[in-house]
């Protein structure tokens, strides 16, 4: 059963008990409703406590429903049945009271919480808006302005703000039974409350919508869900409860339906599914308790970070004493920089930089369960590095390698054990980047793959496993989109606006802004690297511009002229001037916003195709979180194989068959064309 009732003298307790999550699927919907009917009749039951059994309070809908037509009783409903109970009930919240469950507590006279819950309408995260009175209550017991916040936002309140915000009523210390049951007491035989749908919004200032209206569109970008949020929060403040509660409820069943919110379901399953991939199901993990970095460069003191943001005491080695007092100080900076953001506490932050030693002796490491090396992308270096790791940790110590390019097979030859050793590529900042390539080499032994998804859950990080090649996964795929960029350069759009036609498409900033933040250095190193390996690579404006030494804005110049002081991007005559040499005699066309995010963005959709087709990737939903969680690709679109098919593979495959034969794109390749004629790539990932 899903509800069970217990009485305790004049106190009913409903218990909701459906794992996982105790979301509200029908049969806890009709439950609901079942049990205030039965109450409402019950003389002796004076107040009704609804808790939850497991480890959270009800944490939103049915993600199994997602989709589908939804069947009554429909949750608005159910929060209404309890809100005009003739009982009053107490919600007594632990865990997480999210979206649908947060509803359902606001349709109760109270809400208590243990201090460790947290409350929130996440519902703008899936693309769509509450659609059970969250927008229409919410603001009514709590005002607009804090309304906006949790609406618009998505991001759930610790139950210490939210009893601050009124939205709980009392914190209760130790058992939350028992403690729901006295405050139950308590509040016996006193008058009901009025429901909070009976209340007025208190007015806010003049001006108030217009900036709320501004912040948010700022935030969200090209999202509609936000604004769609805060206009059903206004028309709650501005009209009676009725008619709030249509416009929510036409808002939420419009939202429900449109693409983003389909793209953000998308999304929300790959990422739910990623920690746990099916084919390491039963695989035991090996356990990690300590763990070593090598190198306290930029990435090394950010693994660090992020070791010691999951709890793991760290071993930082680096080659002399000078070089480990720089890596501690990169580690410290990283802390007190969080300190400074308001992050974490002066006292956290101390604890995290106590739990690092620094040293230049591999000695202390013959005992540590994980070592990373995160040292200079060079095999010789790194193969050094692994020589004496191999010679000095256990035989079962994890040994993992942090390359963007190189191929861990080859760093791997000479490791005793090999079967012990893999490859994880984390992103900068890697206290911050949320993506982590796992790359199993052909001896990595299935248990050490496990233990990398296992240590990717313990930092909170979204894994994906990936095939070896030149990039993996996310800079293969990069590697093309600077191609394309270039080639859009060579028939006749300039920086400006193919950079200005990527952020218009949903990205944080475009190519070639990207390219001169990070520097032009750094792909000018990789394609040495693969034209020693006999290829090709496509960059005749990049080259020339690294022959000029215009690296970007950390030489005053790349793509883009700078100021110094400002990193506004200004347009550059000595770029223009390169450009106009090297499109001399090629064909010239207008290109628009559209046009030019198809012939980046398509050809990418052609290279994954290809990363899928090679197993490289194992799902296309995996190649959707690398370009998201890596590489900024609007989550809202659900990365590029859910654009592609959402927008529909025969007509990709007709873009990119007309750019190849204008010279601008390679031809769709078999896989795309056979994914395109199945309307899908689950096709491919067989």
């Amino acid at each position: 059963m899903t509800v069970t009732i217990a009485r305790e003298n004049a106190i009913a307790v409903v218990t909701v008990d459906n794992p996982p999550v105790n979301a509200l699927s029908q049969a806890l919907r009709q439950a609901l409703v079942e049990a205030v009917a039965e109450l409402d009749a019950d003389a002796a039951v004076k107040v009704v406590v609804l808790i939850c059994a497991g480890r959270t309070f009800i944490a939103g809908a049915d993600v199994s429903e997602f989709g589908k037509p939804p069947q009554p009783p429909h949750l608005p409903d159910v929060v209404a049945g309890i809100e005009s109970a003739k009982k009053p009930w107490v919600a007594a919240v632990h865990g997480s009271a999210l979206g649908g469950g947060l509803e359902v507590a606001l349709g109760c006279a109270y809400r208590v919480a243990v201090a460790s819950a947290s409350l929130g309408l996440p519902e703008v995260k899936l693309g769509i808006i509450p659609g059970a009175g969250g927008t229409v209550r919410l603001p009514r017991l709590i005002g607009a302005a804090a309304a906006v916040e949790l609406v618009t936002g998505g991001s759930p309140v610790g139950a210490k703000k939210a009893q601050a915000l009124g939205l709980v009523d009392a914190l209760i210390d130790g058992d939350l039974r028992a403690g729901a049951i006295a405050f139950a007491n308590e509040i016996a035989g006193k008058p009901l409350p009025q429901p909070i749908s009976g209340r007025a919004v208190a007015a806010v200032e003049a001006g108030f919508w217009e900036g709320a209206e501004k912040a948010v569109a700022a935030k969200a970008k090209r999202e509609a869900a936000p604004l769609r949020a805060l206009a059903s929060v206004r028309k709650a403040s501005e009209t009676d409860f009725a008619s709030a509660m249509a416009f929510e409820r036409e808002t939420f069943l419009a939202l429900r339906g449109s693409e983003q919110a389909a793209a953000l379901r998308h999304v929300f399953f790959a990422e739910r599914a990623a920690p746990r991939p099916p084919e390491l199901a039963g695989v035991t993990t090996r356990d990690l308790r300590s763990a070593a970095v090598i190198g306290g460069g930029t990435m090394g003191a950010g693994i660090a970070a992020a070791l010691r943001d999951a709890g793991l005491p760290v071993v930082l080695v680096e080659r002399d004493d000078a070089a480990v007092e720089r890596g501690l100080a990169n580690i410290r900076a990283i802390f007190e920089g969080s300190v400074k953001r308001g992050r974490i506490t002066p006292e956290v932050a101390a604890q995290r930089i106590a739990g690092v030693t620094g040293s230049d002796d591999y000695g202390l490491l013959a005992d540590t369960d994980l070592v990373i090396e995160a040292v200079f992308e060079d095999l010789a270096v790194k193969r050094a590095v692994f020589e004496k790791l191999s010679a000095i940790c256990r035989p079962d110590a994890v040994l993992a390698t942090n390359t963007s390019y190189l191929d861990p097979s080859l760093i791997s030859e000479g490791v005793a054990r090999p079967e012990r050793f893999l490859g994880l590529h984390f992103f900068s900042p890697a206290h911050v980047m949320k993506l982590l390539e796992i790359v199993p080499t052909e001896a990595t032994a299935p248990e050490v793959l496990a233990t990398g998804f296992a240590l990717a859950r313990q930092l909170g990080k979204i894994p994906v496993r990936a095939g070896i090649c030149d990039g993996f996964i996310g800079n293969r795929i990069l590697k093309v989109t600077r191609a394309q960029a270039e080639r859009l350069l060579l028939s006749g759009a300039t920086p400006s606006a193919v950079d200005a036609a990527m952020r218009a498409f949903g990205l944080p900033m475009g190519p070639f802004e990207a390219q001169d933040l990070g520097g032009l250095d750094i792909a000018a190193f990789q394609r040495k690297a693969a034209r020693a390996r006999g290829e090709t690579p496509f960059a005749p404006v990049a080259e020339r511009l690294c022959a000029m030494e215009r690296f970007g804005q950390k030489t005053g110049g790349g793509w883009y002229d700078y100021v110094p002081g400002d990193r506004a991007p200004k347009p550059s005559e000595a770029v223009a001037a390169v450009i106009a040499e090297e499109a001399a005699g090629r064909p010239q066309q207008a290109w628009n916003e559209a046009s030019i995010a198809d012939a980046i963005i398509l050809p990418m959709v052609n290279e994954a195709t290809r990363i899928l087709e090679e197993r490289v990737a194992l799902r296309s939903a995996d190649i959707d979180l690398v370009k998201i969680h890596g590489y900024g690709f609007p989550r809202w679109r659900g990365g590029p194989m859910h654009y592609a098919e959402a927008r529909g593979l025969a007509g990709v495959v007709a873009v990119l068959d007309r750019l190849a034969s204008e010279g601008l794109a390679e031809p769709p390749c078999g896989g795309l064309r056979r994914a395109a004629e199945a309307g899908s790539f689950s096709v491919l990932a067989k």
